[in-house]
């Protein structure tokens, strides 16, 4: 293996704003986000804030997807961590921007455990 890991870090930009503060449809979305990219669905947890905003982690057997919503700016910060190299973390986070509708999408993909981080610039989805 030539990483133990594969972490996909995403801006969203000038997303649906009523979507970013509907807890309901962000869980669902983030489950199906994993489900699609063939990860297996271990543990949910979402939280909404007062009076907006929406935060939360779908658990997976092959690590993790998170979201930090903050609908009055149209935006979110979601990361997509996939362990192994069975799943593909970018087809979880592209699911997850289209059903968010974001209109700028901009993502790192850094991959875990093979040495020094080098985070290069940002690449348009």
């Amino acid at each position: 293996m030539e990483t133990m890991g594969r972490h996909v870090i995403a801006e969203l930009w000038n997303c649906n704003e009523d979507k970013l503060n509907d807890i309901n449809l962000i869980e669902k979305i983030f489950v199906d986000a994993a489900l699609k990219s063939g990860a297996e669905v271990r543990e949910v947890a979402f939280h909404k804030f007062a009076p907006h905003g929406v935060s939360g982690v779908v658990i997976i057997s092959e690590s993790h997807l998170t979201i930090h919503s903050f609908p009055e700016h149209g935006y979110a910060s979601i990361d997509v961590y996939t362990c192994g190299n069975r799943i593909d973390p970018n087809i979880a986070a592209k699911h997850i921007a289209e059903s968010l509708e974001a209109n700028v999408v901009e993502k790192v993909e850094v991959p875990r455990g093979k040495g020094p981080v080098e985070v290069k610039a940002f690449n348009k989805m």
